[in-house]
């Protein structure tokens, strides 16, 4: 696939076969193909989350140092079009 996106990144802790199939799926697209990861969780809090931190390094190494960050600001979209009944 020439995009993968991953969307609400980080709701809980990886376990190890998470971990084994993220770093995999990151190894594999690394340069090569497009990968949008949305969180809510701010990416300090990542290596954390990944767990094991040689692995978490590996694959933090991978996204961050080629990505291009967009930081969203203000109240969420859902509380803004939320329909009172």
């Amino acid at each position: 696939m020439d995009l993968l996106i991953l969307d609400d990144f980080g709701l809980q802790k990886l376990d190890n076969l998470e971990r084994e199939i993220l770093m995999d799926i990151i190894e594999d697209r690394h340069d090569r193909h497009s990968t949008i990861i949305a969180s809510q969780i701010p990416i300090s809090k990542w290596s954390d989350i990944i767990g094991e931190s040689t692995i978490a390094d590996a694959i933090l190494d991978r996204i961050v140092h080629s990505a291009h960050r967009i930081d969203l600001q203000g109240d969420s979209q859902r509380k803004k079009n939320k329909v009172k009944l």
